[in-house]
């Protein structure tokens, strides 16, 4: 009865937290800095982000989430008994419960890896909660009337592409394809371009400050670069345009696109029509990648939508279903699940 009820999206970027009745309190990235030698906890969240790369030998700051998963148990579990404390405090006397939400293509392996490690933190309850709903609510769909709504979430992990109506998933595709493969396909070109290596920070600066994929205002644009040099090792400074930038990311925009299609190819013809309608509603940090939703409309031929606030939907939309207990009920009795809502 007096117990919190929190919402968490556990990102393979950053872990914002909603809290039932307070909104969302919590927006930070999902790094961990440990002391290898004593094993104790350095830095949690933004603090241990700025380490990452500038790190001496004896501390490594670690991203426990890969490609939308637990990639390492006991630091995911330290990660998230870190974020609880700071949005509630460290009382034990009223256990809070937690709804997280999980990709939707994730293993029954990989859902009870997330449920064990909210568990260990002492919590009372755990749900999960699949993203493209989370994000689908959040981003204002209605998908729990008769009628088709389609989302596309690019996350720093995976790219959960859904079509829902009446509460569930009529039709799905997940790829380990989105934020940190931009960043990696964004240090890859500069070091065969420029043999200049850079680091994830630095490439994420690029993706959001100067990387476009569709001919537009950043054309024209550079930016300067700083890396070590692969042919003298040496400190170096080269200049990027925006042009190269939307080289770079072809590859991986181009897989997204086609899974996106895939989705529509298999979407029943009545909820395509609806889909037609509506339009397409992209969430996601990846969502606001410069020209990405002039893009796939054109590549998909039906209006693509950025949601008003990308990074929030999937944690705005679990909040908004710890708001309505009937919600979480809706949609069960068509997949017959448990795992995950």
């Amino acid at each position: 009865m007096f117990s919190k009820e929190i919402g968490i999206d556990l990102g393979t970027a950053n872990v914002l937290v909603h809290v039932k009745g307070q909104g969302v309190v919590l927006n930070e990235p999902s790094v961990v800095a440990i002391d290898q030698i004593t094993r104790q906890v350095v830095a949690v969240g933004e603090e241990a982000r700025k380490m990452l790369g500038r790190t001496p030998g004896n501390i490594v700051a670690i991203r426990p989430l890969r490609d939308g998963v637990i990639a390492d148990f006991e630091v995911t579990e330290i990660m998230l008994r870190h974020f609880i404390r700071k949005t509630i405090g460290k009382s034990v006397m009223f256990r809070p419960r937690l709804m997280i939400c999980v990709p939707a293509g994730i293993t029954s392996v990989e859902q009870k890896a997330v449920r064990e490690a909210a568990e260990a933190c002492g919590v009372k309850h755990v749900d999960l909660i699949e993203e493209p709903k989370a994000a689908a609510i959040g981003a204002g769909l209605n998908i729990f009337e008769p009628s088709g709504s389609m989302v596309v979430d690019i996350g720093g992990g995976t790219t959960d592409i859904a079509v829902l109506s009446l509460g569930d998933v009529v039709t799905s595709n997940s790829l380990r394809i989105a934020g940190d493969k931009l960043d990696d396909a964004i240090v890859k070109y500069i070091k065969r371009q420029h043999n200049l290596l850079i680091g994830e920070r630095t490439a994420e600066e690029l993706k959001k400050e100067l990387a476009t994929v569709y001919p537009g205002s950043r054309m024209g644009q550079q930016q300067d670069v700083r890396g070590r040099d692969m042919v003298s090792g040496l400190p170096k400074t080269v200049t990027v345009r925006a042009e190269e930038m939307q080289e770079a990311l072809q590859e991986p925009i181009e897989a997204i696109i086609a899974a996106t299609k895939q989705v529509l190819e298999k979407t029943p013809p009545e909820l395509a029509a609806d889909i037609f309608d509506k339009g397409v509603i992209l969430t996601g940090g990846g969502a606001l990648v410069d020209g990405l939703d002039k893009l796939m409309q054109e590549e998909l031929q039906i209006p693509v939508h950025v949601a008003e606030d990308p990074m929030k939907c999937v944690v705005i939309g679990t909040g908004m279903v710890l708001d309505n207990p009937s919600w979480r009920r809706a949609g069960r009795g068509a997949t017959k699940r448990r795992k995950a809502w």
